[in-house]
This record gives C-alpha cells, sequence and structure tokens, in this order.
C-alpha cells in the first residue's frame, strides 16, 4: 500500500531545504535570472559543502527498475529527491538545476551503466571542487523523437570516435568547461539497426574534440546554463560507452527511456515547486487585501476569485501525488513508466495554468518585474517541454494504456 506520510526526520530535513530556498536562492533569484550566463560560484560552494546535497540526485537503477543496495541509501529515495526537489524549486527553478552535482549525465549512468562503470563516474561528485554531470541526446534536426539522433560512435581500436553536433545540454558548459564534469553523449553505433544502435557515452571534461559552441539565451531558468556542443572526432576510450557495445533488440533506446522514467518525477516536482511558489504568493497577498478564500460553502456562493484559487489548489495537489506515486513507484521497484509520463505531462500543464493564472489574478502587478510573479510564470513552461514534450508524454500514457506500439499510434 503507498503511504506518504511523511517521517519525522524527512520534515526536518525538508525544513533545512526550506531554509535554504527562502534565505539563500530567493534573494539572488532576480539577480541571476538577469545575469543569465554568470555563476552565483558562493551559492555552488555552498550546495556542494551541503552533506544532504546527494538527496536531489537520482539514486535507483530506472533499466533495472531496482534500487541500489548503497547501505545509506533512504528506503524512499526517489521520493524524498521529488519532495525536495519541489523545495528548492519554490526558492528558484534556474537556481535548482544549476546546483553542482552529477544531474542529468548521472541519471543515464545510473539507467546504462555497469556497477563498477556507476562507482568509477560517479564516485567524483562525493569529493573535490564543484562539478557537473550533462546528457546530450537533442540535435538540431532531431528533438521530441530522440530515436532519430545521427551523432555517430566508430569504433577504432581502444577507442570509440563521435561525431556530432547536440544542442539544448542542461548544465553542458559548466560540465565541459567550468569543471571536472563529464557529458554523456547518445549516439548510433550501427545506423542500420535503428533505435536499437543508440548507445550512450560519458565524455570527460576536457577530452579533444568536444567543444562547446553555443549558450542559449532563454525564456526562463535563465540561471541554468544551456548549450549546444559539437563533437568532432571526439574520442572516448572503449569503456566508457556504458553497458554493453552489443547492439541488441531490447537495448539502445530502451536506455534512453529508462533515464527519463527516473528523471521525469523531479521534472515534475520542479513543476510543482514552481506552481507553489505562484500559488503561496497568491493566497499571501490575497490575505493581506483582506480577500477571503472560504472553503465548506457551496460553489454557487464562491466568487471568481475563490473558484479561480481553488481550482489552482485542486490541480496542484493532483499533480504532486501522481509524482509521488512516480517516484514510490522506482524506489519499489516497480516498472513506471507509465506513470512517470503521466506525472511529468500533469505537472508541466498545471504549472502553465497556475503561474498564469497567478498573473492575471495579481493584475498590473503580476505583470510587472517589481514581483517573481511573471518570472515564475517564465520558468514554468520549459517544464511543458524538457524531458518530453507535453504531446510526447501523452503520446506515451495513450500507447500504454491502449497497449499500442509506435507504429500503431504515433
Amino acid at each position: 500500500m503507498i503511504d506518504f506520510e511523511l517521517e519525522p526526520q524527512v520534515l526536518n530535513r525538508l525544513q533545512m531545504y526550506h531554509s535554504v530556498a527562502e534565505n539563500m536562492m530567493r534573494p539572488i533569484s532576480r539577480e541571476y535570472d538577469e545575469r543569465e550566463h554568470e555563476d552565483p560560484w558562493q551559492f555552488f560552494e555552498a550546495m556542494w559543502a551541503a552533506s544532504a546535497l546527494s538527496d536531489v540526485q537520482p539514486a535507483v537503477s530506472a533499466k533495472s527498475g531496482t534500487a541500489e543496495k548503497a547501505p545509506s541509501a533512504p528506503k524512499l529515495r526517489n521520493l524524498n529527491t521529488v519532495i525536495t526537489t519541489e523545495e528548492l524549486c519554490w526558492g528558484d527553478a534556474g537556481l535548482f538545476l544549476s546546483v553542482p552535482n552529477s544531474g542529468l549525465g548521472g541519471a543515464a549512468v545510473m539507467a546504462a551503466g555497469t556497477p563498477d562503470q556507476k562507482a568509477r563516474f560517479l564516485k567524483r561528485f562525493s569529493e573535490g571542487k564543484p562539478k557537473w554531470g550533462a546528457m546530450a541526446i537533442t540535435e538540431p534536426g532531431c528533438g521530441s523523437d530522440s530515436a532519430a539522433v545521427t551523432t555517430t560512435a566508430t569504433r577504432d581500436g581502444d577507442h570509440w570516435v563521435i561525431n556530432g553536433t547536440k544542442i539544448f545540454c542542461t548544465g553542458g558548459h559548466r560540465a565541459v568547461e567550468k569543471s571536472e564534469g563529464f557529458v554523456v553523449v547518445w549516439a548510433t553505433v550501427d545506423k542500420t539497426a535503428g533505435r536499437a544502435g543508440i548507445k550512450p557515452f560519458v565524455v570527460e571534461h576536457g577530452t579533444p574534440g568536444m567543444q562547446v559552441i553555443r549558450l542559449e539565451n532563454k525564456l526562463g531558468i535563465r540561471a541554468s546554463d544551456t548549450a549546444a556542443i559539437v563533437f568532432d572526432n571526439c574520442r572516448v576510450p572503449i569503456d566508457h560507452l556504458l553497458g554493453s557495445p552489443e547492439v541488441k533488440r531490447e537495448g539502445g533506446f530502451k536506455d534512453v527511456m529508462a533515464t527519463f522514467d527516473a528523471t521525469r518525477p523531479i521534472v515534475a516536482a520542479m513543476a510543482i515547486g514552481v506552481g507553489r511558489a505562484a500559488l503561496d504568493f497568491v493566497r499571501d497577498f490575497l490575505k493581506e487585501q483582506n480577500i477571503p478564500i472560504r472553503y465548506g460553502i457551496s460553489p454557487r456562493r464562491l466568487t471568481a476569485i475563490e473558484r479561480d484559487f481553488m481550482e489552482m489548489e485542486v490541480q496542484l495537489q493532483a499533480a504532486r501525488l501522481l509524482t509521488w506515486r512516480a517516484a514510490w513507484m522506482l524506489d519499489m521497484g516497480q516498472r513506471n513508466n507509465l506513470e512517470a509520463s503521466m506525472a511529468k505531462a500533469k505537472a508541466g500543464l498545471v504549472v502553465t495554468q497556475i503561474t498564469q493564472k497567478a498573473v492575471e489574478l495579481l493584475g498590473p502587478l503580476g505583470y510587472s518585474r517589481k514581483l517573481l510573479v511573471e518570472k515564475w510564470m517564465r520558468d514554468a513552461k520549459i517544464n511543458d517541454i524538457f524531458e518530453g514534450t507535453q504531446q510526447i508524454n501523452m503520446l506515451i500514457v495513450s500507447r500504454r494504456i491502449l497497449g499500442y506500439g509506435n507504429k500503431e499510434l504515433n
């Protein structure tokens, strides 16, 4: 049975994260929204030093759907991750994405790597100076259809040679040029094998042939760097291919999807954090204006503001419960690809609606830069786009429920 009653130690940890969000993130939120490509190093170093930082990193092998056996890992590691993610994104989603950790690259290692590779590539994220991991999958001609990647990896003796261009790599600049991190690159080793030929490769920082060619100027989450990276005859050791090099029908692209099954609940939690920030602000604003929200009365007697606000609350709670369920299933070793996509689709839709309604309810104040509400509206939209767009996730949900494949429903 699912039980989402939080243990005392989790509640205590949430209080700590709320303090970080309120006292470290909110005060610099506007500043680093405006200074998009500058680094808040004081914040980075503080977060890197925090012993609880590992709580916001995936700790489950999405490939097998089983929890890692590290004795120090909390029993509900992924559920704790989405709960703390919500809290930090209540502070600032862009700054949350910029926190030094293994990131999406680490999630790919967890999903597709061998036990030795997991230990070898992820150990660095518990020692030394701040560092980042990133994942490179999207290409100029390949977005939602991740199976259509054209970047190639060709075997050459004891190395793989990677060629191609990747765009919209979250944390790519910091992983490549500002830390001893890495980028996990998805490339095809056999074009004739289609999806099964797609494999992930760890490319270490400083590897010749890997170059950041552009940083994106974005609508929202501007504190997070988003890079375009070129791989030009980029040579990586043979053992940097995650998992088996063998091209099998059940491999390849399924490792990509396994990564998303682990990270989509986290993205959903990000959306919920931003939505909750807007909802909390509207609640406090209405209270200051002596505008009550009357619960427990006939819907016919509610004002338009009350109906709107209650609808915002209901939708946020629904998205949260879907997200917690998807994370909990991962902790229990259950396959969650349907639930992960449901949570991501719902949260992405809800956060855009809530933040837009918040701006609307506050009127000119909501639209002005005097408040953070307009920023939350800008930050919200990305949650409906990255890690699979709203349309792609709804397609996945439909296929899973109806039992169709991509040939029957696309």
